[in-house]
């Protein structure tokens, strides 16, 4: 836990999931700069808006400086839905002094204040902006944070684009603020942000929503477990973690016509875009959707096979956490007979962290930059 002083008062804060690594923390100056600069603004009687709100950091403050006037908190990630829930319970608040409104849905509007947490994705940050607009009132005003090094140019040109003229705030502590303040002469166009791209060996071009992970082309390292997936599951359940548009599952289901798919993933715009991809893929066939951190919800010794290419980071952090949590999820949620199948970067090094959880490792394939591996028991 950690404590973040804020214009809004102090919070006890903690990342989830929790990390082992003690130098990352559940909020940067970035989001100390928004809070600061918003409570130089004038109050406002309508909720504020908080984008892309990684750990709660944001909401957290807004809710406990006035419970009165709940925050609403918009995000495509159910990690930061859960880091938010943690941390209201970490600051003595109710779990109700939020609304959380997920990326597939629309924000519920007026809004005068609005903080956003400029995202890795900018089809995701286009998105959000172009669905915010009709829900601002006229004299709004929508501030976009980041660390410096995280802050791409193109960020204020969609500010620009969607909301109107912006100017950008002098550096503090590393931290840089783009304050939009709406035009209601602009007229932006509607945008399209789906991409589509054809899945080898399958006859459905895959629909990727803003924000999906490999939303412009098909992954390499999916690529090559595509290339590994195993024909005789019969009836059992098998797990796409982590699916993204779904690409390793409607290939495990066109190979296996009986068994039961299951597509998970912590991301609302990717476990749509499977849900419509499947659906478009097998009309007459049913699966199961789940917005989820990871197993964590699965009935131990439920699953027949996990299929599996983890994420290397969350939001900016870097790091092996996300699939060793992976690992460990998969070796309670597969039956005896059950295996893991993981691809990953060769230099990961993920034969020897499979070994924690599973008493066999097999490589399947490999190029000069990935590998597949199988993990049992």
């Amino acid at each position: 836990m950690q404590t973040c002083t804020t214009a809004f008062g102090s919070l006890e804060l903690e990342r989830y999931p929790v990390t082992e690594n003690p130098t990352l923390q559940a909020f940067d100056t970035a989001d100390v700069y928004l809070l600061q600069t918003l409570a130089e603004q004038p109050g406002a009687d309508l909720p504020v808006l908080v984008i892309n709100d990684h750990f709660g950091t944001l909401a957290c403050a807004l809710a406990k400086a006035n419970p009165a006037l709940k925050p609403h908190s918009w995000s495509d990630s159910e990690l930061a839905r859960l880091a938010l829930e943690a941390n209201l319970a970490h600051n003595q608040l109710e779990p109700d002094a939020v609304v959380f409104i997920d990326s597939q849905q629309a924000p519920q509007g007026p809004y005068k204040q609005v903080l956003i947490r400029v995202p890795k994705s900018l089809a995701l940050m286009e998105d959000q902006l172009s669905r915010l607009r009709e829900h601002l009132t006229d004299d709004a005003t929508v501030t976009a944070g980041a660390m410096l090094k995280h802050l791409p140019h193109a960020a204020g040109d969609l500010l620009a684009k969607h909301i109107g003229p912006y100017q950008a705030s002098l550096a503090w502590k590393k931290a840089r603020l783009l304050t939009a303040t709406f035009d209601a002469n602009l007229a932006p166009a509607k945008v399209d942000l789906t991409t589509e791209y054809s899945l080898p060996g399958v006859s459905v071009e895959l629909t990727n929503l803003p924000g999906v992970f490999s939303r412009d082309k098909l992954d390499n390292g999916t690529r090559l477990l595509l290339e590994s997936l195993p024909t005789a599951v019969g009836d059992q359940r098998i797990v796409d973690l982590g699916c993204g548009n779904g690409a390793l599952g409607i290939k495990a289901a066109q190979l296996n016509p009986e068994a039961q798919l299951v597509f998970i993933d912590e991301s609302h715009a990717a476990v749509a875009s499977a849900r419509l991809n499947f659906a478009r893929a097998f009309p007459e066939r049913q699966a199961e959707f789940l917005v989820s951190d990871g197993l964590k919800d699965m009935p131990p010794a439920s699953v027949k096979l996990v299929l599996c290419n983890p994420p290397f980071h969350q939001q900016q952090a870097v790091g092996d956490e996300a699939a060793k949590r992976l690992f460990t999820q998969s070796s309670e949620a597969l039956d005896a007979e059950g295996s893991l199948m993981v691809v990953g970067n060769r230099h990961l090094g993920y034969h020897v962290k499979l070994r924690a959880n599973f008493d066999k490792v097999e490589q399947l394939a490999a190029n000069p930059k990935f590998v597949v591996l199988k993990a049992s028991r």
